[in-house]
Formats: C-alpha cells, sequence, structure tokens
C-alpha cells in the first residue's frame, strides 16, 4: 500500500533534500532572523510542517533588505530568483507574494513569502534581480498586487482592455471578455 502522508519524503533528481540541505538551513535562516528580527514574522521548516523547503515569511517592509541578503551573504548564496508569483488566499491579508530562490553553487532552495492586504503594494525586487521586472507584471496582470518602484507595470499576458485579474478566487468562473476588433499598437512600445 502506498504511504500517501505528505511529509514522506519523495525522491528526486537531488535525493531527499532535508538530510542533505536540513542543517544548512537552520544555520541560514538563524541568520536572517538574527540580521532582520522583528522583520521576520514566521518560518515554516520541513519536516515540521508540509513543505519541500523552508518558508520564510517577512514583513513586505523588509522584504528588498531580506532578499539582497539572501542573495549576496555567503552562507547563503541564493543568487537565482527561480520564480516570484502569487497566491489569493482569500483572507486578510488576501496575497501571499512567493519568491522561490536558489543557489546554483550549493544546489539549495528556499522560499521567501511576504503577506499583502488588498491595495497595498509590494517594494520591487529589480534592485536585487533585474529579471524580476516580468515576473512582478505578470503578478500585477493576473492578482492586481502593484510593485512600488517599479519601472514599466503594466500587463503583460492579458489584453490591455481586459477588466480584472483572472487569478483573483473572487473573478468569475466564466468572465469571458471578448474582443472582436484587434487593438492599435502603442507606437513607443515599437521602438
Amino acid at each position: 500500500m502506498m504511504n500517501t502522508d505528505i511529509r514522506t519524503p519523495i525522491p528526486t533528481n537531488g535525493g531527499d533534500w532535508l538530510p542533505k540541505f536540513g542543517e544548512n538551513w537552520k544555520t541560514q535562516v538563524a541568520s536572517v532572523k538574527a540580521k532582520f528580527g522583528d522583520a521576520i514574522e514566521e518560518v515554516r521548516m520541513p519536516p515540521d510542517y508540509p513543505t519541500d523547503v523552508p518558508i520564510i515569511y517577512v514583513n513586505k517592509a523588509s522584504i528588498v533588505p531580506v532578499l539582497q541578503f539572501l542573495k549576496t551573504d555567503p552562507g547563503c548564496d541564493y543568487a537565482f530568483l527561480a520564480d516570484l508569483t502569487a497566491t489569493d488566499e482569500e483572507i486578510e491579508p488576501r496575497f501571499e507574494i512567493v519568491y522561490n530562490l536558489f543557489s546554483p553553487t550549493k544546489h539549495w532552495r528556499i522560499r521567501v513569502k511576504t503577506r499583502v492586504r488588498e491595495g497595498e503594494d509590494v517594494p520591487t525586487a529589480i534592485p536585487v534581480w533585474p529579471g524580476a521586472d516580468w515576473a512582478e507584471r505578470e503578478v500585477w496582470d493576473m492578482f492586481g498586487v502593484k510593485f512600488a518602484g517599479h519601472p514599466d507595470l503594466r500587463r503583460i499576458l492579458m489584453d490591455n482592455r481586459w477588466v480584472g485579474h483572472p487569478l483573483r478566487k473572487d473573478y468569475p468562473l466564466r468572465g469571458y471578455q471578448i474582443f472582436t476588433e484587434p487593438m492599435d499598437a502603442d507606437p513607443s512600445l515599437l521602438d
């Protein structure tokens, strides 16, 4: 019979991560807590929580310094922003902005999240990772979360005429918007 407990280790191409990286993760989380103190709202460590990597919840005002620290500190070395996305929790704070980080040299992974209320902005991560540009635009387009300081926050997936943000849980399932006429391209974007 197959064990379906979410905490059961699952073989991956990198093996079981907890024995390989568990002590390093504990050291890294301790250093982040020591440096940022009250800015760290919560930490969820495997196997205490059903997660494959540690999750550090950070106050949104401190998200950029924490990301910078995780990228540049030699004990962390999370130099690659693997993904930046969001989730709609339907409770306040409504959104979680999710930063999945990876260390190409040490093969560690960690997840950083910040909670955001409806209508609040999040500081942009572009100063830390310029590649966050398009991912932040996607989060804006799909969820409606704005990033303060973003140089070009506009739709990236949906038509400019689209009303709403389709990955919000309150978006109607049949919220079709059909545009029968093409929209003229903005000439300034064609240069």
